[in-house]
């Protein structure tokens, strides 16, 4: 499974990269504003264009989404174009945003302007990460748009199944991905009992009819949401810093590096550090023995604990004989 950072903090990218375990960077809104505010607070002067040109560049080639704003389809595909415009030439690395419905509520004549929108830039070869999704159903379709990415929001999927049935939680509790059950139903949303059950009934559906668009789990709260993505075949997970962090630290780990360093002995050091050989350990003695009119050098039977045989074998010029260690 890959992994993506879900930030637009430059340095929390160039940290994650400099590890070597990011694959690529999703932003959106919310994120870049973020960031602008942390900029200005530590008066650092900011102009937006340049700082996503650094993300670009960190990221090294690999996918960077970038959301449009816009919630109508012309709006859509007239930033994404611009967009890509703009930043596809730095790194060839942008991924274009789109809400599945841009609709704000039911009665809204816009439901369908997001595919509208992913189809337009697909057919221009527009890499297009399809955001906010929420059933396997909006999955499909984004998919038949023509997507490169979508995106199923697992963390919001568990608290909104948790808010309709009035489950107080904190969030970054952990949500089971069989579900919450009461009695011998598990608690769900038209059958999507979690945010990692909605994770694969969208990588099953896809994987099934071939599509070659891929599952991009989102909202991913606690490491073992990511675990369950994994397991749960989810082709990447995009991740905020802080879980990635978490993803290595176990007590046992700590527990096993003490002991560890505790138990180092001078003498390995010196060795992995390119020092000389330890003085204390001497080296096993060897003597010269003539074998049949030819002289072979061999540790002694004292040294090596063993017995020693000599038997001619086949030669392949005068004089060749094996020295074959037995044990005792």
């Amino acid at each position: 499974m890959k992994i993506f950072i879900d930030s637009a903090d430059i340095d929390e990218i160039r940290q994650a990269y400099a590890w070597g375990i990011a694959d690529g960077v999703t932003t959106n809104p919310s994120l870049m504003k973020k960031a602008v505010d942390a900029r200005h607070k530590k008066a650092h002067r900011l102009d937006l264009q340049t700082y996503i040109t650094e993300i670009l560049k960190v990221a090294k080639g690999t996918p960077v989404s970038l959301e449009v704003t816009e919630t109508t389809a012309d709006g859509m595909i007239r930033q994404g174009l611009a967009l890509y415009k703009l930043f596809n030439p730095i790194a060839r690395n942008i991924v274009i945003k789109i809400p599945i419905n841009p609709a704000f509520k039911d009665t809204d004549t816009t439901h369908f302007d997001g595919l509208r929108a992913i189809k337009a830039l697909a057919d221009k070869k527009i890499p297009v990460n399809v955001t906010l999704v929420f059933t396997p159903e909006q999955a499909l379709l984004a998919a038949k748009a023509g997507a490169t990415y979508v995106s199923p929001f697992a963390g919001r999927m568990d608290d909104y199944i948790r808010k309709r049935n009035r489950i107080t939680f904190e969030k970054t509790d952990y949500f089971p991905w069989q579900g919450m059950w009461k009695g011998k139903k598990p608690y769900d949303d038209n059958g999507v009992v979690s945010g990692v059950d909605l994770v694969w009934k969208c990588s099953q559906i896809l994987k099934h009819y071939g599509f070659k668009t891929k599952v991009l789990a989102a909202s991913l709260r606690n490491i073992r949401q990511v675990r369950e993505a994994a397991l749960h075949h989810a082709d990447a997970a995009t991740l905020p810093f802080s879980v990635i962090q978490n993803m290595l630290k176990h007590t046992k780990t700590y527990e096993g590096m003490a002991k560890f360093t505790k138990d180092i002995v001078p003498a390995y050091v010196r060795m992995t550090e390119g020092g000389t050989h330890d003085p204390s350990s001497k080296p096993a003695a060897k003597e010269s023995r003539v074998v049949k009119g030819k002289k072979a050098v061999v540790k002694l039977a004292r040294d090596l604990k063993t017995k020693r045989s000599v038997k001619k074998r086949k030669p392949k010029g005068k004089g060749w004989f094996e020295i074959k260690d037995v044990e005792k």
